[in-house]
């Protein structure tokens, strides 16, 4: 269903609006004073880190690109219309094959190929130590290679956005050159790297810390370590995962101060969230116990987490709930900022010119619920007669 004209009440602005769209873009939006003050209209969500959800995963040998365009659907309901398919540390045969069907899945028509909005790859080129490496496997976990990153781009067709290591192997420097120079935007994580280390790739073109608090050591020095370093370079955007089990709310708070705008939320969802509690078999991690409060972690050491269970849009009503952040604080960190970071603006924005990537909510007494998503202009979750009453 196409929609061309939308009113209700800006959620980063707090007033009325009445939005119009063509050709799948945001043509004009103009302030109302007769808009349906129950209903609120966000840009779509835009995630960085998604294994899987729903038993689809995204890591698996046998993923198709109908696979792809279904996991954009079930993330739809959520509210997220742009994300990064993340795959992690495997063989490079492997890489290379899912990479390859991924960028299968953004060439082929349909309501969901404009959601794929790169790849974020996560690994190899990682900690091997255990704390850091986290739930990679560590057979192939191993130092920076050029020729085998650029075999993986060739197989994403230029698709890899963002790319994940840790900055404590020889030759670690000269790689994140590379990958600047060609555009690819590079992450510290899972990492055990030193000060310098992570100094000398921050001058070298590293933009953004992962998961930054998470994939580390159980205990660490108080000072220096990592995470303060990580913490305290002004350089450094970092993405935080706020599903309320992998970091404590403290850390959030100063993590939200060091960094200001340029802390960005992510899911970092597992291929298990959306399923029923109990022990998995998982691409990340192995053996796997999914609880009953959400918690995803080894079967064989409870300590490790295995990915997130909880969407963004669940992440958005803890941190309003804890009052970490005000709503529309908390919203564009999920939206704006990550499409801003990875140069993709005004992707994630309500103003004319924008892709026409829209969320329809209501709040409740749990927060905010998704009642319609649109993408590119065309409704692809929720109840028409929402719209339709809406004109």
């Amino acid at each position: 269903m196409r929609v061309d004209r939308l009113r209700g009440v800006h959620l980063l602005w707090g007033r009325g609006v009445e939005l119009e769209i063509a050709h799948g873009r945001i043509v004009a939006l103009s302030p109302t004073e007769g808009a349906p003050e129950e209903l609120l209209i966000a840009p779509g969500l835009v995630d960085l880190q998604v294994n899987g959800y729903g038993g689809i995963d995204l890591n698996s040998p046998d993923l198709t690109p109908d696979d792809l365009h279904a996991l954009a659907g079930q993330l739809a309901a959520w509210g997220v219309t742009s994300f990064l398919p993340t795959v992690i540390t495997n063989s490079d045969d492997a890489l290379e094959q899912l990479l390859a069907v991924i960028a299968r899945a953004r060439a082929t028509p349909g309501p969901f190929a404009g959601a794929l909005i790169g790849v974020h790859l996560e690994g190899p080129f990682i900690s091997p130590e255990e704390g850091p490496r986290g739930a990679h496997d560590p057979r192939w976990v191993r130092p920076p290679d050029w020729e085998a990153f650029a075999r993986w781009q060739r197989a994403a067709e230029g698709a890899i956005r963002l790319h994940t290591l840790s900055p404590e192997w020889p030759g670690s420097q000269e790689f994140i050159a590379r990958c600047a120079a060609d555009g690819v935007i590079v992450a510290i994580g899972h990492t055990s790297a030193s000060p310098e280390q992570i100094q000398r790739a921050v001058a070298a073109g590293a933009r953004l810390s992962t998961h930054l608090g998470n994939g580390a050591h159980p205990m660490l020095p108080r000072h220096p370590n990592y995470i303060w370093e990580q913490l305290a370079c002004d350089e450094l955007w970092a993405s935080f995962i706020a599903d309320g089990l992998h970091l404590p709310d403290a850390f959030i708070k100063v993590l939200l101060r060091a960094k200001g705008r340029r802390a960005v939320l992510v899911s970092d969802l597992a291929p298990l969230a959306g399923l029923p509690p109990g022990r998995y078999t998982s691409s990340v991690g192995g053996d796997v116990l999914l609880t009953p409060d959400g918690r995803l972690q080894l079967a064989s050491n409870p300590s490790l987490l295995a990915g997130a269970t909880r969407t963004q849009l669940q992440a958005i009503n803890h941190l309003v709930a804890v009052g970490l952040c005000a709503r529309a604080d908390a919203w564009r960190r999920a939206s704006t900022l990550p499409a801003e970071l990875l140069g993709l603006w005004p992707l994630g924005t309500l103003r004319p010119g924008a892709p026409a990537d829209l969320v329809v909510l209501r709040e409740g007494s749990e927060g905010l619920r998704v009642l319609a998503t649109i993408k590119g202009g065309e409704l692809v979750h929720g109840d028409p007669k929402i719209i339709a009453c809406n004109r």
